[in-house]
C-alpha cells in the first residue's frame, strides 16, 4: 500500500499554496486580518471522515492540500461518490446548518477552517469574500453540469481521460511548471474509487488506464504518479476541444 505523505499547514497566508485560488483570493490585508482571527487549521488522515451528511457544521473552509470526496448514501445503504474536493475548493455552506453530503479524506488532508457564524458576519461586511464565494459556487455548478455529461454520454475511455484532465488542470493552476506543456501529478484516487466515481467496473478502469498509457497519452510510474506529455491531447481524448468545450 502506498504510504500517504504527511501534510503540514502553512505558517501564514503568504505561504498558503491556494492563496490566489481560494475564497480569500481578493482580500485586502485588513480583510485577511479579520479572517485570521476566526481561522484554524485541521488535518485529517486518508479515510477519515471530515463531516457526516446531516451533521451540524460549526465551520466552513477551504481544502489547502490533499483531496476529499463527497458521498451520498441511499436509504438501502448504497453509496455514490458525487464529487471531489480539490485544493482551494470550499467546504460547507454559509446559511445552512447541516452538511448535505459525507465528506471523507481521500488522501491526507489539510483544511483552512473558519468558525461559521463569524464567517457569515464577515461575508456581510466584506464584498470581496461574498463575490469570490459566489464565483466559486457558480464554477461548482458548471463542474456539476459537466460531470452529468461525463457520466451520461461519454465512453469509458473518455470518462477516464476527463477525470485525469480535471485533476491535471487543477494541479497546473497551483504549481509552477518548468516544463511547459507537460503536467505531472499524483493521482489521488485508487482504481476502486475511480470506478465508483465514474460508474465503471474496476476492470474497465484498469484496462482504459493501460490503454491510455500504451497510446502515449499518459505515462505512469507505479499506479499513482502520472505524467501528461500533452494536455491538449488528453483533452481531445476526453471528448473536449482545446477551449474546454465539447467537440461536435
Amino acid at each position: 500500500m502506498l504510504k500517504q505523505p504527511i501534510l503540514t499547514a502553512p505558517h501564514n497566508c503568504a505561504e498558503c499554496p491556494i492563496r490566489h485560488q481560494a475564497v480569500c483570493a481578493r482580500c485586502e490585508p485588513d480583510e485577511l486580518d479579520a479572517l485570521e482571527e476566526i481561522k484554524y487549521y485541521r488535518s485529517f488522515e486518508a479515510g477519515q471522515t471530515v463531516v457526516w451528511s446531516g451533521d451540524q457544521m460549526d465551520f466552513v473552509g477551504s481544502v489547502v492540500s490533499g483531496i476529499a470526496s463527497l458521498t451520498q448514501t441511499m436509504e438501502d445503504g448504497r453509496t455514490q461518490m458525487v464529487g471531489l474536493l480539490l485544493p482551494s475548493d470550499f467546504v460547507g455552506r454559509p446559511g445552512r446548518n447541516g452538511a448535505a453530503y459525507d465528506v471523507v479524506a481521500t488522501t491526507n488532508l489539510v483544511m483552512c477552517c473558519f468558525r461559521k457564524k463569524p464567517f457569515e458576519q464577515i461575508m456581510l461586511e466584506t464584498p470581496h469574500i461574498a463575490q469570490r464565494l459566489l464565483e466559486m459556487t457558480l464554477d461548482e455548478l458548471d463542474a456539476a453540469r459537466e460531470w452529468m455529461l461525463v457520466l451520461g454520454r461519454k465512453t469509458a475511455r473518455e470518462k477516464i481521460a476527463s477525470l485525469l484532465s480535471i485533476i491535471a488542470r487543477r494541479d497546473a493552476t497551483l504549481k509552477p511548471n518548468d516544463n511547459p506543456g507537460t503536467t505531472v501529478f499524483d493521482l489521488p484516487l485508487t482504481r476502486e474509487a475511480m470506478a465508483d466515481y465514474l460508474g465503471l467496473t474496476l476492470e474497465t478502469v484498469s484496462r482504459q488506464m493501460s490503454a491510455l498509457k500504451r497510446d502515449g497519452v499518459i505515462q505512469l510510474e507505479g499506479k499513482r504518479h502520472v505524467t501528461v506529455p500533452d494536455l491538449i491531447r488528453l483533452l481531445e481524448e476526453a471528448g473536449d476541444d482545446t477551449d474546454g468545450g465539447v467537440m461536435a
